[in-house]
Formats: C-alpha cells, sequence, structure tokens
C-alpha cells in the first residue's frame, strides 16, 4: 500500500519537472508580444492645442481662449466641424466636462452650433470689429465713429413728445413739462453698436422739436437751438443686455454690455441739463480706454 503511494507520487513529481524543463526551453522569440496601442492625435489645426494642468487658468478656459485663436486667425473657418466631446477629451487627457464646458460657452457667443451627430460646426462670425474709443472727452456717437474711421448711422425706433414724472425729475421740471424722447439704434459701417434712450428738456431747447431724429443731436443743439455743450457727467456699469437689445444687435440669449448714463449740460453760467440718456453698448465690440496721470 505505501510502495502504490509512492510510486504515484513519484510520478507527479516527474511530470510536473517535465513540463517545467519544456517551458523554460521555449525560446523568447516564439513568444508573440502585444501590438503596441496606437497613438491618435487630434486633426489639425487641433494639434495645436497645448494645455496646461499648472496655469492659474481652469483648463475648458484656456481650450476656449485656444480655439477663439484658431477661429480669429481663420485656421478654423466657417462649416468646419470642431472634434467630438470625447475624442477632444481623450486626446488632451483631460475630462469630458472640461471640453463640454468649452464647447458650451463657444455657442453661448455664437461662434459655433449645432450639437449631436452633426457635431459642432463653426457659424459665420456675427460680431463686429473691437474698437478702441478713448474717454474724457465729451462727445457724440458719429463723432466717435467719425475718428475710428467709420461710418455712423441711425435707426430711428422712437421719435415722439412725452410728459414723464421720473423724467422730470431727473431734469428738475415740473410734472407735466414736455420732453422729447428718442429711442435709437446707434450703428458703426452698418453694425448695431448701441442702443440708446434719451430724453432732451424741450423747455430748455424748445428747437429740437424740428429734429428729425438723424444725425447728431450735439450739433443740432449748437446750430439751431444756440446751446453750445459745457460738460456732462456719465457713469459706467455692466449689464446683460435686456429682450429689446437682443434683437438690436441679433443676440439668441442675454450677452455682457455696457450701459452708460449721461447728463449732458449746455450753455453758458449757469448752465443747464439739456439731456439725459442712457446708451447700451454691446460687449463684445467696445474696450474702453483712458489716459492715467500721476
Amino acid at each position: 500500500m505505501l510502495c502504490r503511494r509512492d510510486t504515484r507520487a513519484s510520478a507527479i513529481l516527474a511530470s510536473t519537472f517535465t513540463c517545467i524543463l519544456l517551458s523554460a526551453s521555449v525560446s523568447p522569440k516564439s513568444v508573440v508580444p502585444p501590438a503596441p496601442a496606437l497613438k491618435r492625435s487630434l486633426p489639425a489645426p487641433f494639434d495645436q492645442i497645448a494645455l496646461d494642468a499648472g496655469h492659474r487658468e481652469l483648463l475648458w478656459r484656456q481650450l476656449f481662449q485656444q480655439i477663439s485663436e484658431l477661429l480669429k486667425s481663420g485656421a478654423v473657418s466657417e462649416g468646419m466641424s470642431l472634434p467630438a466631446e470625447r475624442d477632444m477629451a481623450q486626446m488632451l487627457g483631460v475630462s469630458r466636462m472640461t471640453v463640454k464646458r468649452c464647447y458650451d460657452e463657444l455657442r453661448r457667443h455664437g461662434a459655433v452650433g449645432g450639437r449631436g451627430r452633426a457635431g459642432s460646426v463653426v457659424q459665420p462670425s456675427t460680431a463686429p470689429p473691437r474698437v478702441q474709443p478713448t474717454l474724457g472727452r465729451l462727445k457724440g456717437f458719429t463723432e466717435e465713429m467719425r475718428e475710428l474711421g467709420m461710418q455712423a448711422s441711425t435707426e430711428l425706433l422712437v421719435f415722439k413728445t412725452a410728459r414723464s414724472e421720473r423724467v422730470a425729475s431727473i431734469f428738475s421740471r415740473p410734472v407735466n413739462a414736455p420732453f422729447l424722447h428718442v429711442v435709437r439704434i446707434r450703428k458703426g459701417d452698418g453694425t448695431p453698436m448701441t442702443r440708446e434712450q434719451a430724453w432732451y428738456d424741450l423747455t430748455a431747447a424748445p428747437q429740437l422739436s424740428e429734429w428729425d431724429g438723424s444725425g447728431s443731436a450735439y450739433a443740432w443743439l449748437a446750430e439751431h437751438c444756440r446751446l453750445p455743450l459745457s460738460h456732462a457727467e456719465q457713469t459706467v456699469e455692466a449689464v446683460l443686455s435686456s429682450a429689446d437689445e437682443m434683437r438690436a444687435f441679433g443676440y439668441e440669449s442675454p450677452q455682457p454690455c455696457l450701459l452708460f448714463k449721461r447728463w449732458t449740460y449746455a450753455g453758458v453760467a449757469p448752465t443747464m441739463l439739456v439731456e439725459y440718456v442712457e446708451g447700451t453698448f454691446r460687449g463684445d465690440a467696445y474696450v474702453y480706454k483712458t489716459l492715467l496721470t500721476t
């Protein structure tokens, strides 16, 4: 009985030892290594994009800025499709949410449109060229456009005599005082640049009722009302475009704008308030600059 068990044990050990020897004798050349993974890259010109995880700017913002530069340079033109969100994320080594945030921002700016199988397709640019007027001198829109080398034009929306308790309080007039209410879309080279609401004191400048609402109100005040401008007070604040301003500027959703409120005085001492205007300037067109001195 013991001998039989020993015999079987010896046979098992011999078989195992033989298998080990056979395994060790196999040539390394006969082992087929796994095929290396193909390294994919973004198609040109998106292969120029490089993100820096250590940069203070968020990754989606870096991606947005770099794609915007490709759009501005013409490297990515109208009708081209952006890489799919999943592909862009894999190639750049970022999360898909990072790419989605960037693409959503491009859509919000009107740079791309479309989703799903069609991808994100570059749309024609509707943004006007950016202008950099200077602050610090009293001038109207017509003069400002002329200084920038652009042709000013006007779309008149409202032109009527009105009475308003709120407006009367601004001008320190009786509640039944008449004012000229003018709403205009001011354009530079045919592109809507600002939507303005203005009120003019007809008690101080009754000749304004004969004005047709086109061109410069300041020129009319000086030439026909004999009221040369004296000075103005002005405030600037950031706002989102209203429904009326979205229609005027062709926006599909509220966009950042600059709201200018101006109180304009004319005449010689004592000067009097002749104009109060609220002008909303599109934020994608205006960069204001001013000189600061010590």
